[in-house]
């Protein structure tokens, strides 16, 4: 069978480093088993899906090099929903409700008071058809809940939390269609995964008890469930669920100057002990995925340490795929002797200009000053070529380590340190580094 995963993003807003990271792991996941990774837009809430989201969440996908093998519209396939659950209604899996959030409300009230778990009493399904017909009339419209075998023990294999059981009789029948015939998540989602072939789903924890629900869901549909595995929930650097979390969208982390080999390689590791590597691409990432790695424990977010890891996919990077992003007129060697030096490609335009000039000339010593106006006769012999100038320059004068070569540099960038002056001295050129030496 071939491992089928899914994403199912609602465009009621944009993606998060959250359900960014859910992404990727169902990626690296299919990836690892040569298999599909899909995407389904679950836009059934009309009034707050917005096109402009769908079109965002491709970009930011296609962004970071998750490209789907196959995309789904929950909005195109009402067709296919209301034709399963009139299975469900055929075979008497769910049933009429009219309780108000109110009476429901004050029915857990009592139980709760009564020590009993605050589920459903399933009130409904001992109203007769004249009762239903009396409030048709009366113009109350149904909500539907599905009616959970409470005889059977809901067990599975979680591929993260391991053996997971439940016990229907504690939980309440989920309300799966609204009274304006609208669908809640549950049961489309069940659906579309029996639709679409979904052999695993990986999702966060938050949704264990809805899988709980959703096993007998796909039996009733005459479907064995798919793996699941339920990954902790991201954490802010405080330890705990932080807002900031749902803010750090793609938009903010490329105007932050991140790279999404970066967000990649720290996303992929995140939740697990291995080591995050900058130096692996995705491929690499998905060959190594293994969902025994995952913990239990909550998975820490550091946006430090994802620009630290920006630092490390930076200075690999080749010119062929920065040289868009660089200022005019930087060439391959420029990027070769910058890279090792900056956190982030925009940073790259601060070290042209070093190269480009102008530059402020450095507070020097007397002596310091002496020595560097001194040095410029000396280029004149050697060229820009650092090795020989600083040879020359440590034969003439006995100049050596830092007295030798920082006033050298302080004078030739403006800067008390920066990329290796080896790579630099030839990109500055003879004549302009003789003009800043006497300047």
């Amino acid at each position: 069978m071939t491992v089928t995963t899914r994403f199912a993003p609602s465009p009621t807003g944009t993606l998060h480093v959250g359900n960014v990271r859910t992404a990727l792991h169902n990626w690296l996941l299919a990836k690892k088993h040569g298999g599909r990774f899909l995407l389904r837009i679950d836009d059934t809430d009309t009034e707050r899906s917005r096109e402009e989201h769908v079109a965002s969440i491709k970009a930011d996908l296609e962004w970071l090099g998750l490209h789907w093998d196959g995309e789904e519209r929950q909005s195109a396939r009402f067709d296919l929903y209301e034709a399963e659950f009139a299975k469900l209604v055929a075979s008497g899996r769910v049933y009429r409700c009219y309780e108000t959030a109110q009476e429901l409300d004050l029915k857990r009230k009592v139980l709760l008071g009564r020590g009993l778990p605050p589920i459903y009493d399933r009130a409904a399904l001992g109203l007769t058809q004249a009762d239903h017909a009396a409030k048709a009339a009366a113009g109350e419209t149904p909500h539907w809940r599905f009616l959970l075998d409470r005889e059977a023990v809901i067990e599975w294999t979680d591929g993260i939390r391991g053996p997971q059981h439940f016990d229907p009789a504690k939980m309440s029948d989920p309300v799966v269609r609204r009274a304006d015939g609208s669908w809640l998540y549950l049961l489309p989602s069940v659906i579309d995964d029996i639709a679409m072939g979904v052999t695993d789903v990986l999702r966060g924890e938050d949704h264990v008890s809805n899988t709980a629900s959703q096993v007998q869901m796909f039996e009733a549909l005459g479907s064995k469930p798919p793996r699941f595995a339920h990954e902790a929930l991201l954490v802010g650097t405080e330890g705990k669920l932080s807002k900031r979390l749902g803010s750090l969208g793609m938009d903010h982390l490329r105007d932050e100057g991140i790279e999404p080999e970066a967000l990649v390689a720290l996303l992929a590791r995140l939740g697990t002990s291995d080591p995050v590597n900058p130096e692996l691409d995705a491929a690499a990432l998905a060959t190594a995925f293994d969902l025994a790695h995952f913990g239990r424990a909550p998975a820490r977010f550091d946006e430090a340490e994802l620009h630290r890891v920006n630092a490390g996919v930076v200075h690999r990077l080749p010119f062929a795929r920065v040289a868009h992003l660089l200022p005019d007129g930087m060439g391959e060697a420029a990027w070769d002797a910058i890279r090792p030096n900056v956190e982030h490609i925009a940073e790259a335009a601060d070290w042209w200009q070093v190269v480009t000039g102008p530059v402020p000339a450095p507070a020097l010593s007397d002596d310091d000053r002496a020595f560097v106006t001194a040095a410029s006769a000396t280029l004149a012999q050697t060229g820009a070529d650092w090795a020989a100038l600083t040879a020359a320059l440590k034969a003439a004068t006995g100049r050596k380590g830092k007295a030798l070569f920082l006033p050298l540099r302080q004078a030739l960038t403006g800067r008390d340190h920066g990329p290796d002056m080896a790579a630099l001295l030839p990109l500055i050129g003879t004549d302009e580094a003789a003009r800043r030496l006497t300047a």
